[in-house]
């Protein structure tokens, strides 16, 4: 390891210098843009994110802004995004930072872990990028990129893996530009040394690269198989009444979308036809409340949203209803409240002509 580590990181650094991306958070070492692009491309490409970094740099310029703004307005400038217990922590953080730091950022791996949201590849990217510590970070693309490098086969999903990769990292980090080393292995593996199809014939490290010399690339990194998708079924119902007005629910519960708004749901094990809705007691107990005119379908065929774990197949009821639900909100104002995106498509949908 001592000989290929100067090797590894020189090569990959000066690749890096000659190819980088222009991205806003590597024009600068603020903690703070940082933090926010690194928590914001956790689980998200770049070109998906860059959009939501910039409404959020110009929304909040500092942290003390983001900490001041509403839970509710963070949820619906983060809209789109996924993940949403990403945007709750970074709005817990921010107001940490700006409350009990004085708005200044903890400058050290250590103190930075202790932050909510921030585990130990966010807290090495911090420390690294803002502090100039040699801190490696190892994500997918660096999992990626040592396992061939190296053919290391253990899984990286594991816990002996996550440790090995990690210790591999910290040997090959450049300690006098940690910063840039970590950017530039991420970057490499997003770009070069990718899942699919990578560019092996005209590698830097085609040369020294076991999985390629070996025809192994295809076979690494390896990852114990998680379990099967789980499928679900929602059925959303959809009030429309005379005064245009409609229903909004916040989910309060553990799980998916907490304190994002959809509308009234059941949820059954299958997809089911109106007259199965009807017979259903969630379904019976809501129309005691509301005096219902009529019941349509809007999608026959299941919207399938993906999320990690489980697909949800999603289907829109329209409830028409004599009544003047006032207790409801304006279909008018429907766009502003904070939803997750399958919901707000359907809206962008249904109600843009309505």
């Amino acid at each position: 390891m001592p000989k290929i580590a100067p090797y590894f990181s020189k090569k990959l650094i000066v690749w890096y210098l000659q190819n980088k991306r222009d991205l806003p958070w590597r024009n600068t070492n603020n903690p703070y843009h940082i933090w926010l692009s690194e928590i914001m491309l956790q689980q998200t490409r770049v070109l998906q994110g860059l959009p939501y970094y910039l409404k959020f740099i110009e929304a909040y310029p500092k942290v003390e802004d983001l900490a001041s703004a509403p839970e509710d307005e963070v949820l619906k400038l983060w809209q789109g995004l996924g993940y949403y217990s990403r945007a709750r922590n970074l709005h817990a953080t921010a107001k940490m930072v700006a409350k009990e730091m004085d708005g200044v950022f903890p400058n050290n791996y250590k103190d930075l872990l202790k932050l909510k949201g921030v585990g130990d590849y966010t807290a090495s990217a911090i420390a690294s990028i803002s502090f100039n510590q040699p801190e490696a970070v190892v994500d997918g693309n660096v999992y990626r990129v040592l396992s061939r490098f190296f053919g290391i086969s253990t899984p990286i999903n594991s816990t002996a893996g996550q440790k090995e990769f990690k210790q591999l990292a910290q040997e090959l980090i450049d300690k006098e530009q940690p910063g840039t080393f970590n950017q530039a292995i991420m970057e490499f593996g997003a770009r070069y040394c990718v899942p699919q199809s990578p560019h092996c014939e005209n590698c830097i490290f085609n040369d020294s690269c076991v999985a390629f010399q070996q025809k192994k690339v295809t076979q690494l990194p390896v990852k114990i198989k998680s379990k099967p998708v789980k499928q679900r079924f929602f059925n959303y119902l959809v009030i429309l009444s005379e005064n245009e007005r409609t229903v909004l629910q916040q989910r309060n519960g553990k799980g998916i979308w907490h304190k994002l708004y959809e509308f009234p749901l059941i949820e059954t094990s299958k997809e089911i036809e109106v007259s199965e809705l009807q017979e259903l007691p969630q379904f019976q107990d809501f129309s005691e409340k509301i005096n219902i005119r009529n019941i349509s379908l809007y999608n026959q065929e299941a919207v399938v949203h993906k999320l990690s774990h489980q697909h949800l197949n999603t289907r829109f009821w329209i409830i028409e209803t004599l009544d003047e639900t006032e207790s409801s909100v304006a279909i008018s104002e429907i766009e502003s409240y904070a939803m997750p995106v399958l919901i707000a498509n359907f809206v962008s949908e249904f109600f843009e002509n309505y």
